[in-house]
């Protein structure tokens, strides 16, 4: 399998679980009662229990090209034992189990909101909480040994999680903004009223990708810019930075101007200006988003050591 099969795939399964887990933690902190109910503001049960599945799928088809690259092996008959061999002896493999019962959880909880919105979300997220933790086995910290594999697991996860709320709030603020929905006044008020519950929620995203982050470099290349910035990794790791730096100008933006002004524009009757200006803003921070995780999913892919020494 080539290297660019391998990054699609990583590319799909972060943004696939990052949106489960940001969807799920959505609902907990920003809609209240019967609004976590599916249908009333959010399909809850539809995207959950998609996105449940297609990490599931995801998951299969990243374990069978794993074992298939670690191997080599030419047909399914060869590749068997080896995929049992990674599943039973290696910590990915194990990761790997977690994950599948997790998403399964997910999945279950998914189903059942209409009955149980509250539980069925807190369950959902937990279990696409545990899927998306179990990522960080799959990168440079699983390389490390003793206290800093600890502690550089434990920035990966928190890195991995922070970045899933983000996204998979700007996928719910996204679908709040579809047109449809300026027909509803009382929608465009939770839209109001979530978009500033999240002004405390994405402050503390923010400092936990950008103290993670930090804990990460670290961690990977060390307190240098030697070598770095020549390099293939630098050259990823410097772009991915600069399009976090927009999101943050983006998120800045919302804020303190078009926030403000959408709630302004519900008092005075007539929002459509703001709620357009706020879907396009949205539209380019998931934009930058996406670019982001790609980077990621490439970046993965590298070793740093080898690549700046190249």
């Amino acid at each position: 399998m080539s290297d660019s099969v391998n990054v699609v795939l990583r590319f799909a399964l972060y943004t696939d679980l990052m949106l489960l887990f940001g969807l799920a933690v959505f609902g907990l902190y920003s809609l209240r009662g019967r609004e976590r109910i599916s249908g009333a503001v959010l399909n809850f049960e539809s995207l959950l229990v998609a996105t449940a599945a297609m990490g599931m799928v995801l998951s299969v088809v990243g374990m069978i090209v794993l074992a298939q690259n670690m191997s080599g092996a030419a047909d399914w008959a060869e590749l068997q034992p080896h995929i049992g061999m990674m599943l039973t002896e290696t910590e990915v493999g194990f990761t790997w189990i977690i994950r599948m019962f997790a998403l399964a959880l997910a999945l279950l909880a998914a189903t059942q909101n209409k009955r149980w919105p509250s539980s069925s979300l807190w369950i959902a997220a937990t279990g696409a909480g545990l899927a998306l933790a179990s990522l960080a086995w799959n990168g440079h910290g699983a390389m490390d040994e003793g206290t800093r594999r600890f502690w550089h697991f434990a920035a990966d996860i928190l890195h991995l999680l922070a970045a899933g709320g983000w996204i998979g709030a700007l996928a719910a603020f996204g679908l709040l903004l579809r047109l449809k929905k300026l027909e509803a006044k009382h929608l465009i008020e939770v839209l109001s009223r979530a978009l500033t519950g999240f002004e405390s929620v994405g402050a503390l995203i923010v400092g936990v990708i950008v103290a993670t982050g930090v804990v990460n470099y670290l961690f990977i290349v060390g307190p240098s810019l030697d070598g770095v910035t020549g390099s293939t990794y630098g050259i990823l790791l410097f772009a991915k930075l600069a399009l976090f730096g927009g999101m943050v100008v983006l998120a800045a933006l919302n804020r303190f101007h078009l926030s403000p002004l959408l709630e302004q524009s519900l008092q005075a009757g007539d929002y459509t200006t703001a709620v357009n200006a706020l879907r396009r803003s949205m539209v380019l921070e998931f934009s930058a988003s996406v670019a982001i995780l790609l980077l990621v999913a490439w970046l993965g892919t590298l070793s740093p050591a080898m690549d700046m020494a190249a």
